[in-house]
């Protein structure tokens, strides 16, 4: 993988991290300042202190969350970029339930721009293919 690849994967990483950790300062670093991102039936939200508010306004009430994000099909023009990673997030809905988990599947189909700081995601439309809430039966 040539040295943009992996720094966007590097980004892209940086994106589950920060929002499993709660990291929101880690979280804005994957933003270009007006990013705009399109989360579906969450909502589309431009700038990135709205999408850092929506990450701390979901995750922060809940449990421990696992994003996964994998098959990275990255391609890079110049200073742009596309990114298409498959994500598979489980997330526990209440923090003293632990069996209580959402589930969701899909993908994004990022575009980036590198920046002084490095790689940035601009755009973010998100396709969610599944979302199932599990609980204790």
């Amino acid at each position: 993988m040539d040295a943009d690849k992996a720094q966007i994967a590097d980004v892209l990483i940086r994106y589950a991290t920060g929002i499993d950790f709660k990291d929101w300062a880690l979280l804005r670093t994957c933003w270009t300042e007006d990013v705009d991102c399109d989360y579906g039936e969450v909502g589309r939200y431009s700038g990135v202190d709205a999408i850092t508010d929506l990450m701390t306004q979901l995750h922060d009430a809940m449990g421990p969350t696992y994003h996964r994000l994998t098959n990275f099909a990255i391609t890079v023009e110049g200073d742009r970029a596309t990114a298409r990673s498959y994500v598979h997030a489980v997330l526990q809905a209440v923090p003293d339930d632990p069996g209580s988990w959402v589930e969701a599947l899909g993908h994004y189909d990022d575009e980036l721009v590198r920046t002084s700081e490095g790689w940035r995601i601009s755009r973010r439309p998100t396709n969610i293919a599944r979302v199932q809430a599990g609980g204790r039966s």
